[in-house]
């Protein structure tokens, strides 16, 4: 029974236990079914007057009422990444909505115990980085589940690790309140450390905070160090997986939004490629040895030019401000379509030895860091006063 009775809200068909959360536009509760007896997630939303100070004036039950009716009318089905709604309603005071409990954090199904919290992404990495199986398991549900809504012509407008919830142990993206069809002129609305600077928060917005979530998974510093890699960089470019993954939330965090993927569709799909890619070239590893023995075998100028190849690796680039081209060696790097690569990119395949680096940025002066040996340092950093 809540402790609180007098201060607790009333909702039909559910005994509100305790709150489990809190946020600008309503707070989250933990309740029971009185027909059932089953344990849900219950949103309340003050009709009126209930914005924080922020957001003075602000309508937070019509704001949800409208992007829960988005959700309705344009999902015809729900989706394993996205967490159920199971019924809207609303009292004299509130908006309320029943969803999905999420898993509690110890690992276990949702309990009505004093000890239950809701595990959520924000919460396991409070623990630090995740490992690289957790990382690709997590990236590709977010995704699925985000370019579900988007296919469905919406935008979520508020990707970030404290709306991503565990629910049987899997993903699932939640907080539906800043859902909004996806459109030229939607406003700039959301967690700001989650926006991209373009400020355009369209498919392309989502995919910039899903790329940032993705870097906070890999790399278990905050969305405000991207691209940073602080001690894990070795590690991240070494193993194959999270390489593909870092890939992926450098093009998602592309300041120019054209660089971006265009939705989430996108990039699951170049996700999936660029790991079947990967998984291929590992494939071919045992043939390689096989026919570097052959070579071997044929004398031993054939063994000193195997020994010389010079051992390619991954290095990532960082300015600020962001946008510089890269120069190594007095040569300006581009990709495979003959675009420049800007800073922040990680280019592939380098040899591992000493390079001469200088970054160019329009309007400013060049920006030389001198020597720097790949086989040792994998993160390129500089910065214009």
């Amino acid at each position: 029974m809540n402790e609180n009775a007098d201060q607790t809200p009333q909702v039909s068909d559910f005994d509100l236990i305790r709150m489990i959360g809190e946020g600008g536009f309503g707070q989250v509760w933990l309740a029971k079914s009185q027909a059932t007896g089953r344990l849900r997630a219950v949103k309340v939303i003050p009709l009126r007057g209930g914005g924080s100070a922020g957001f003075a004036g602000a309508d937070p039950a019509g704001r949800e009422i409208c992007s829960i009716t988005r959700l309705e009318a344009n999902l015809g089905s729900q989706h394993a990444n996205l967490l159920n709604i199971h019924h809207v309603g609303k009292t004299a005071e509130h908006l309320f909505y029943v969803m999905d409990l999420a898993d509690d954090v110890g690992g276990g199904a949702g309990t009505d115990d004093a000890g239950y919290r809701p595990s959520s992404l924000h919460g396991r990495l409070e623990s630090g980085r995740l490992s690289g199986d957790e990382c690709l398991q997590y990236a590709r549900q977010l995704l699925a589940g985000l370019a579900f809504l988007h296919q469905s012509g919406m935008v979520h407008r508020d990707v970030k690790p404290a709306n991503c919830l565990f629910l049987g142990g899997d993903l699932k993206l939640a907080d539906f309140g800043l859902l909004t069809e996806a459109g030229p002129q939607v406003s700039r609305v959301g967690t700001q450390s989650y926006m991209p600077p373009d400020g355009r928060m369209d498919a392309r917005a989502d995919v910039y905070a899903a790329g940032l979530v993705i870097y906070e998974m890999l790399s278990g510093l905050p969305a405000e160090s991207f691209p940073r890699l602080g001690k894990s960089a070795q590690e991240i470019v070494s193993d194959p997986t999270l390489d593909v993954l870092m890939k992926l939330a450098l093009r998602a965090c592309e300041p120019d939004p054209r660089k971006r993927f265009s939705d989430a569709q996108q990039m699951h799909d170049e996700l999936e490629a660029n790991l079947l890619a990967t998984t291929a070239g590992r494939s071919r590893v045992p043939r390689r040895a096989m026919l570097a023995g052959m070579v071997l075998a044929l004398g031993l100028v054939a063994v000193g030019f195997w020994a010389s190849r010079p051992r390619l690796v991954h290095v990532n680039f960082v300015t600020h401000p962001f946008e510089a081209t890269v120069w190594l060696d007095d040569t300006l790097q581009v990709d495979d379509d003959g675009t420049p690569y800007k800073t922040p990119c990680t280019i592939t395949d380098l040899p591992a030895r000493v390079h001469d680096v200088v970054f160019k940025h329009d309007g400013l002066e060049d920006r030389g860091v001198g020597s720097q040996d790949f086989a040792k340092q994998r993160r390129i950093e500089a910065e214009w006063e």
